[in-house]
């Protein structure tokens, strides 16, 4: 299971990711609190605040795709990483010295994307050249569950330092743990790193990447499916915010618990994926087994009637997305040409992450118009629908292709 391990890049990079994606986690929660906080509980707000965070993926992760098969990625990623924690900090100082506003959560937030957006793509390339090809998979899944093991620590810790000391003080150690991914950054081996031809610089490349993936039909349905589950049925955290408050009337700790639970079942899938990885490689059929149970599961949870029911329903929808993401990511990756794998990537991650600030203003809009429960419901609804179409779309290109080879 933990194999990609023996990699000594990747313990490093993989010990500094603990500590950061956990400062991550908690100030996720704790800016959604403060925006609940400064906007008098206003799910608009909330979704708005969401939508200016992931807008930035847009206009930007396609270009730091074609960055990424270009430049050293280790040297982008500590840029990013220091950029992204002095965010952490600057919001922070704001809080707790008492003149945060709205619009200052807004423009920090905005800010905050746009690094994200140069990080993704840039990292999530970066992972085959610390443990090659035949490690991928396994890889993939192990930074899943350091990423949800971080979802479950990170916004338990906030919501109890939320409600004994506030907000601000989450925000400067969300900042001071970006230094941890730093450092592990710095301490790796270049030497051992696997990396490709980097792309010349020359024009149409962008294009050249986009051509590439057009002309792969079972590239396209994935990156349609990705686009459409991570738009209508993850945007997890500000509907949890929404739920916790003005349907169940919870505290920042009830909110963290809701996050937790989740992650618990996220942790859970990636361990099985990291499990499996060692059977081969990933299959459609899982793929969309899990996008079809977690839309079916997700709609399921929105009708509960108790924040503790919801809460344990959690768990298996968790179990079910993790299944989906992880074998998204691997199969894109292993099924593409390396000197293709950041503008990909790029593409892949804009898709994934591009689609949050449509999600986060619909989630709000309907929240605000048909209760927190209904951006749940129809998000699993969405996804159920998408599935269906993607799983249809296959079967007849297969057909098709059938076709013409007997006919050829």
């Amino acid at each position: 299971m933990f194999r990609s391990l023996r990699e000594r890049n990747y313990r490093y990079y993989a010990s500094g990711q603990i500590v950061s994606l956990t400062g991550t986690w908690m100030q996720r929660a704790a800016q959604d609190w403060l925006v609940l906080e400064l906007s008098g509980g206003s799910p608009a707000a909330l979704g708005f605040a969401v939508a200016l965070q992931f807008m930035p993926t847009l206009l930007l992760t396609l270009w730091a795709g074609l960055i990424a098969d270009r430049f050293d990625k280790r040297r982008l990623l500590i840029v990013v990483q220091t950029a992204m924690g002095l965010c952490g900090l600057a919001l922070g100082l704001l809080d707790v010295t008492g003149v945060v506003e709205l619009w200052h959560v807004y423009a920090l937030a905005m800010v905050l994307g746009a690094f994200s957006a140069i990080d993704a793509p840039v990292r999530q390339s970066f992972v085959v050249e610390m443990v090659g090809p035949a490690q991928l998979t396994n890889a993939v899944a192990l930074n899943s569950m350091t990423f949800n093991l971080a979802r479950i620590v990170g916004p338990a810790i906030a919501g109890v330092l939320i409600t004994m000391i506030g907000t601000g003080p989450v925000f400067v150690s969300n900042g001071a743990s970006s230094a941890a991914v730093v450092l592990g950054l710095v301490l790796m081996d270049p030497a051992r790193l696997r990396r490709p031809t980097a792309a010349p610089k020359e024009g149409g490349q962008l294009r050249a990447g986009l051509r590439y993936v057009r002309g792969r039909a079972e590239l396209m349905v994935i990156l349609a499916l990705v686009f459409c589950v991570s738009t209508f049925g993850m945007n997890f955290e500000s509907v949890f915010a929404v739920i916790a408050r003005n349907v169940f009337h919870r505290d920042a700790a009830g909110y963290g618990l809701l996050i937790t639970m989740l992650a618990v079942g996220t942790l859970s899938g990636a361990a099985l994926a990291a499990r499996r990885s060692g059977s081969g490689r990933p299959r459609l059929r899982l793929l969309f087994a899990g996008a079809a149970a977690f839309g079916a599961l997700e709609a399921f949870a929105s009708q509960l009637p108790s924040y503790e029911i919801f809460a344990m329903a959690l768990v298996p929808v968790g179990v079910a997305v993790m299944t989906f993401t992880t074998t998204a990511n691997s199969t894109v990756q292993l099924s593409i040409d390396p000197a293709m794998r950041g503008r990909v990537m790029g593409l892949y991650m804009m898709l994934f992450l591009g689609g949050r600030p449509i999600g986060g203003l619909l989630s709000g809009w309907l929240a605000e118009v048909l209760g927190g429960r209904a951006p749940l419901l129809l998000g699993g609804l969405a996804t159920l629908v998408a599935t269906a179409a993607g799983a249809a779309v296959l079967a007849w290109r297969r057909r098709e292709v059938a076709d013409d080879s007997r006919l050829g």
